[in-house]
């Protein structure tokens, strides 16, 4: 009886971490689906700030 209860222990357990799993890559899919949707903005994004792209010239 005692091997019976380790054992549905630690299925559920595997259980908890397999659907932690999961959460964390629906995370993640959704980030990355939402910064994708920003990409077929006509606009664009507009970069802030005063910093220089190219080298100065000799």
């Amino acid at each position: 009886m005692y091997e019976y209860e380790i054992y549905r222990s630690t299925s559920a357990e595997l259980i908890r971490r397999a659907d932690a799993e999961r959460e964390i890559g629906r995370a993640r899919r959704a980030r990355r689906a939402a910064r994708r949707t920003g990409r077929q903005d006509p606009e664009g994004k507009v970069r802030q700030g005063e910093r220089n792209h190219f080298a100065p010239a000799a």
